[in-house]
């Protein structure tokens, strides 16, 4: 495999630093590494494979060297601004942020749900909101072999979803101190059904990304779907409940059959022994967790899945980097 030169946008971030490590442990084929951040981080210097870099400015001259890849995770507007003049000078942009994710000319691309679907980029290709992504990963095989009519969404969501701030204000609450750097409400010992801002129908940003998207990634208008989205006093990890109305008739243990053979899946589901998926366990691995794979009786078709992933990880830099690699194979062999 040809090694590439590649950027990271946000280098010195939560997902940017996260970035560096997944590339580190999935060997990705470097040539030159360009560290990039705002003003406050330049000068800083990170690790990686044992050399030392040092961040530079990402300003509008930064895309002027010969950079083949850029993983961007940065923000919206920074996307929105540096994208296409990244783009202009020929490099392929992988984004992060939602500023692309619903553009008809950008792809939405979790790689184990539709990899073909880099073929239709024009320079952008667009990372998943992290809830979305663990939970279209378990619903292509069932949406290929049943087809899907309804899905409803209820998440559990880590405050590192939130970034930094995020986190703190969790410790801060735990820790007793009355000091709010994020959120509303406070969010130790507590749950807020509110992620993002809200919109004029009721419904948060987060829920309509997740309604909007997984229309997008599974190519399919006519799915009914619906999410309610909420903040828990977990540090990694979000979690989501899918229940699922399936088109056709199903055996459940040809569904557990199903996803245990489904790439980026592992099945968690012994109940008996009390094993199914947890924040906890899921934290710093790739894949998605899912399990109480059971049939929900109240409608014909009816299924429950309780699906777990690292959104740092999977929900971010491990299918960001994903999506380079399979760039890697179509353009750069």
């Amino acid at each position: 495999m040809k090694s590439v030169n590649l950027a990271i946008v946000g280098a010195t971030g939560m997902v940017g630093r996260t970035f560096l490590e997944v590339l580190e442990e999935k060997d990705f084929p470097i040539n030159n590494l360009y560290l990039l951040a705002s003003a406050k981080s330049k000068g800083k210097k990170i690790s990686f494979r044992g050399k030392e870099y040092i961040v530079e400015e990402l300003t509008e001259n930064s895309f002027d060297k010969d950079i083949d890849i850029a993983l961007f995770s940065a923000g919206g507007n920074i996307s929105k601004k540096y994208a296409p003049i990244a783009k202009s000078k020929s490099v392929i942009v992988v984004d992060n942020s939602s500023a692309w994710r619903m553009d008809k000319d950008v792809p939405l691309v979790v790689p184990e749900v539709n990899p073909e679907d880099i073929e239709k980029h024009n320079g952008i290709i667009a990372n998943p909101n992290c809830s979305t992504i663990q939970c279209v990963v378990p619903l292509k095989p069932l949406h290929e072999k049943y087809g899907i009519k309804r899905i409803i969404y209820s998440t559990y969501q880590a405050v590192s979803g939130s970034g930094v701030g995020g986190i703190k204000d969790l410790e801060n609450g735990v820790n007793g101190v009355d000091e709010l750097k994020k959120y509303p409400h406070p969010i130790a010992y507590n749950c807020l059904p509110h992620i993002d801002v809200f919109m004029d129908n009721g419904y948060t940003k987060e829920e309509m990304k997740m309604i909007d998207e997984t229309t997008k990634i599974l190519n399919d208008n006519n799915l009914k779907i619906t999410a309610t989205t909420v903040r828990v006093p977990v540090r990694y990890g979000h979690s989501v409940s899918i229940n699922i109305e399936l088109e056709k008739e199903f055996d459940l243990k040809d569904v557990m059959s199903l996803l245990e053979n489904s790439p980026g899946v592992i099945v968690q589901d012994d109940v008996k022994n009390d094993v199914y998926p947890l924040a906890l366990n899921c934290e710093g691995k790739n894949e998605v967790f899912v399990g109480r794979i059971r049939r929900d009786f109240s409608l014909d078709n009816g299924l429950n899945l309780w699906s777990v992933a690292d959104n740092i990880r999977k929900g971010a830099a491990t299918n960001t980097v994903q999506i380079a690699q399979l760039l890697l194979e179509k353009y750069f062999n």
